[in-house]
C-alpha cells in the first residue's frame, strides 16, 4: 500500500489495483487534476472535506470512478454525483476492500447541530488496513495497521487525539486535518503524538508517496 497526503484531510491510497481518493476538500488543492482514480470517498459534508466548487471537475475527469459519500454530503453537494454510503457498508474496488464505519461528526459545540460522518477502513487483501476517521474520534476499529490521525480541529484537542491514537493502537500513523495549523503547530502535533504513543508517526507533509512497511 502507498499513501500520499495531498493536504489537510485529503489522501490518495494506492492499494492492490485501486487508486482511492478520500476527502478532496477546499483547504487543499493537491488533488485537483488527478485522473485514473478507482474511487472517490467523502467522510462528511463540510467543505474542507469536499470542495463544492471543484468536486465536479474531479468527478468528470474520473468518470469511471466509484463515488461514495456520507448521506448528508450527498445531499449537500449534489454536484459530486455520489451515492450514499452507510456505516457497515463494505465494497470491493480493484482488489481493495472498503468498509464504512462511525456515523456522527465529533461535537464542535452544543449550539452547533451535529451532522453525519463516516470513516473508512481500506484493506489490501490480507495485508495492510488503513483507517481514515474523518472528523470522528469515537469509532475505534480493531486491526488497524495505519492510522490517519487528525492533528487539530475546532472539535478536538490534543489530549483527545493522543488518547485516540493509543486506543486504535496502529503500528504506523500520520497526521491529517492539519490545514488549520502553521508550521510550528504541525511540528508540535507531530512530535507530541509520536512521543506520547507507541505508534510510529511518519511526516507525509511533503506530498510524496509513502510505501507502508511490510508487517
Amino acid at each position: 500500500m502507498r499513501i500520499t497526503h495531498l493536504g489537510h484531510s485529503c489522501i490518495l491510497v494506492e492499494a492492490a489495483d485501486a487508486r482511492i481518493l478520500i476527502d478532496p476538500g477546499n483547504i487543499s488543492d493537491g488533488w485537483r487534476g488527478l485522473t485514473d482514480l478507482t474511487a472517490i470517498l467523502v467522510t462528511h459534508a463540510h467543505p474542507d472535506h469536499v470542495d463544492p466548487e471543484h468536486i465536479a471537475d474531479l468527478v468528470n475527469a474520473n468518470s469511471g470512478a466509484l463515488c461514495r459519500a456520507e448521506a448528508g454530503a450527498v445531499a449537500a453537494v449534489p454536484q459530486m454525483d455520489a451515492d450514499p454510503i452507510m456505516p457497515g457498508d463494505v465494497m470491493e474496488v480493484g482488489g481493495a476492500t472498503i468498509q464504512a464505519v462511525g456515523g456522527r461528526h465529533a461535537v464542535i459545540h452544543r449550539d452547533i447541530p451535529a451532522i453525519g460522518n463516516v470513516g473508512y477502513l481500506i484493506g489490501e487483501g490480507l495485508g495492510t488496513i488503513l483507517f481514515h476517521p474523518g472528523d470522528e474520534l469515537d469509532e475505534i476499529p480493531h486491526g488497524v495497521d495505519v492510522l490517519a490521525c487528525p492533528a487539530y480541529g475546532p472539535w478536538a484537542a490534543m489530549k483527545e487525539t493522543i488518547d485516540f491514537v493509543r486506543e486504535v493502537g496502529a503500528d504506523h500513523a500520520f497526521l491529517i486535518h492539519d490545514g488549520l495549523l502553521n508550521e510550528r503547530g504541525r511540528s508540535l502535533a507531530y512530535h507530541r503524538h509520536d512521543e506520547m504513543s507507541d505508534t510510529q508517526f511518519h511526516d507525509l507533509r511533503v506530498g510524496e508517496p509513502w510505501q507502508v512497511p511490510e508487517r
